[in-house]
């Protein structure tokens, strides 16, 4: 039996209930396959602090640094805030990033059959956005300048080697997951006729892009010009690399084309760590109302099987995260599966019973634990 030891963190508003739904699809496939999943739930966010005027605690900080890897709802409530103006409740989430040295925020997006969004083409498309998490202009966050009320600023921050390691984790991440059609690509998305720390960061990716060619071919977009592409031409998207703020931005228009932040998983990623979790932030006003999409926190769920099955003695959670996103299209096919943000009437767990549901296990998912070993 394969042992994960994961740290649940569900945090505030709909993250309960999204991170609850999630856990019961792991558990379920976890017997399937053979995985046991020992849990240390983590309290955090918002709601503890507007309780008890404390976010998470060192040992809770603690507890995340020693788990094989975190599993994260929604961190923030609107109206729980520090005196500054800034959200109290992604404190927590923001010290993972640094401290833990989650410097690549991996986005993937994909066209689904029973959601296909709102664009006007039907054809398939899948890509992935590769977001800097530990630089850009959001490494000011806390640091910046407020002059009584006349002035506020920022510094947005681009280093060499912070560049170099998220755009080679870019060109790595596209050898690894071959595009729909066509070769591997790796789109630089800045503002380098504009500002310098974006003429930099492309200067940087122009320079590692050669030693991948001809393996991986290579463009560069401005942002603006970008987000049009990816409503336009999202066919002709791969990977897409960017500063930690455009990463952020062009995210949550990636998800808005394919149907959502409901579909939207991600992770944050370092060489040792990883939190995994959905897009979305924390709804507070669905909250308690069993009407959360859990989609793209149980798909985080399967990123963060492939992220472990890196490690030898954990590989064949590749084919376990495989059975949970195919169960996702199958149990979504069924119109009644589907949350009500997808056009359907199914509560948050009513939807994760569905995907419970159609998953296959080792037996029906080609050669059981031949499929698993060679994940």
């Amino acid at each position: 039996m394969t042992e994960v030891k994961l740290v649940s963190l569900p945090g505030d508003g709909i993250g309960r209930e999204v991170i609850e739904a999630t856990l019961f699809v792991l558990r379920s496939a976890g017997r399937l396959w053979d995985v046991d999943f020992v849990i240390e739930p983590v309290d955090a966010g918002a709601a503890r602090f507007a309780r008890s005027g404390v976010v998470y605690s060192e040992q809770d900080f603690e507890l995340c640094r020693a788990a094989d890897a975190i599993l994260l709802g929604a961190l923030g409530l609107p109206d729980v805030v520090h005196r500054d103006g800034t959200e109290a409740g992604p404190d927590l989430q923001f010290r993972l990033r640094f401290d833990l040295d989650l410097y690549a925020g991996v986005r993937p997006v994909r066209r689904y059959a029973f959601a296909p969004g709102p664009l006007a083409g039907r054809d398939a498309f899948a890509f992935t956005i590769i977001r800097e998490n530990t630089e850009g202009l959001y490494a000011s966050r806390g640091g910046g300048a407020v002059i009584a009320d006349k002035v506020a600023t920022d510094t947005l921050i681009i280093t060499a080697a912070g560049a170099d390691r998220i755009i080679r984790f870019a060109f790595d991440h596209a050898l690894a997951s071959p595009p729909v059609a066509g070769a591997p690509l790796v789109t630089c998305v800045d503002k380098s006729n504009v500002l310098r720390s974006y003429a930099f960061f492309r200067s940087r990716f122009d320079a590692l892009a050669r030693g991948y060619a001809p393996r991986v071919r290579s463009e560069r977009a401005y942002v603006d010009a970008f987000c049009a592409q990816m409503v336009l031409r999202p066919a002709s998207i791969h990977v897409a690399v960017a500063e930690n703020m455009f990463g952020d931005i062009i995210s949550d228009l990636a998800a808005g084309i394919v149907g959502g932040l409901g579909l939207a998983p991600s992770g944050d990623i370092g060489d040792r760590h990883a939190v995994f979790q959905p897009s979305h932030g924390s709804a507070p006003t669905i909250a308690g109302r069993d009407e959360a999409n859990p989609v793209a926190t149980i798909l985080s769920g399967a990123m963060m099987l492939e992220w472990l099955a890196r490690n030898p003695p954990m590989q064949g959670l590749a084919a376990m995260a495989r059975d949970i996103r195919e169960a996702v299209d199958r149990a979504l096919e069924n119109p009644h599966a589907r949350t009500r943000d997808l056009g359907g009437d199914a509560g948050t767990l009513t939807c994760a019973q569905a995907v419970v549901a159609a998953l296959r296990g080792p037996q029906g998912c080609g050669n059981g634990s031949a499929a698993a070993a060679g994940s």
